[in-house]
């Protein structure tokens, strides 16, 4: 007898950050209006921070929204400490987590880093990752630091709050390790380290104003004003990385998480 098979989804909308155009918006609420048949409900996670702090990061994301698509955002505010409630899912047609501070977020979904992908799958809602929700899509998760064995990589403003980088699990929609805001930031040396030193198979840096859409079948497709940069190991006894940039129009084959 067969084994039951995984839950096939949506694809998975990777933007790295940057608030200069609607077009990397346009093609998950693409997908959820699909999915709704209808103006799609987008649930908006945000990590709260305190001090009117989410409001002020909802207004950004509706008005961002809204002028990409038709559609109807809806404010998920989770404080600082608390928990993602997962029945959100239920009454959305569209899931945006959106960017902030990378391990509030990563500690926000601890409970649900499982199931949350089999629900998405099973009800057809799409996922889309703003900068720190774009980092959690991935098995392995990049979720800050700066240092490698003490020794700089990226810039200290770039840290999350954490000094060695550090990898922790996410959600596993898309088979590769995800940095953001990798040209305006200098990121990608860390992807790289993050790499290198945790043995990932691959690594994809995101600019901002730029999305990557992930399908189902693990093709990504770049859109966007900036780039994608693909690492993956050469699997040589040095440890290098084969390093190769794509633009707006261009698609890469994802390798195996």
């Amino acid at each position: 007898m067969n084994e039951p098979s995984e839950p096939t989804g949506p694809s998975t909308f990777l933007i790295g950050g940057g608030w200069a155009t609607p077009v990397v918006h346009e093609p998950f609420l693409r997908a959820a209006s699909d999915s709704a048949g209808s103006v799609p409900r987008i649930a908006c996670v945000i990590v709260d921070e305190g001090e009117s702090d989410g409001d002020r990061q909802f207004a950004r994301y509706d008005a961002a929204l809204r002028s990409a698509a038709d559609c109807t955002p809806v404010p998920v505010l989770v404080p600082i400490g608390g928990r993602f409630d997962i029945e959100v899912v239920s009454d959305v047609d569209g899931l945006l987590v959106c960017g902030g501070l990378t391990p509030a977020y990563q500690d926000a979904f601890a409970d649900c880093l499982d199931r949350l992908p089999r629900l998405l799958a099973e009800r057809r809602v799409p996922y889309a990752g703003f900068s720190a929700g774009a980092a959690l899509a991935a098995r392995s998760a990049v979720v800050g630091g700066w240092l490698l064995d003490g020794v700089p990589v990226c810039p200290e403003d770039t840290a999350e709050d954490l000094d060695e980088i550090a990898v922790r699990p996410g959600f596993g929609l898309v088979p590769f390790a995800v940095d953001a805001h990798a040209a305006q930031w200098g990121t990608l040396p860390r992807l790289i380290a993050a790499v290198t030193r945790h043995r990932l198979p691959h690594g994809v840096a995101v600019d901002e104003n730029t999305l990557v859409e992930v399908a189902a079948d693990g093709h990504a497709h770049v859109s966007g004003l900036g780039r994608a940069h693909s690492v993956r190991p050469t699997g040589t006894a040095d440890g290098g990385v084969l390093v190769r940039s794509y633009g707006a129009g261009e698609s890469f084959v994802t390798g195996n998480a």
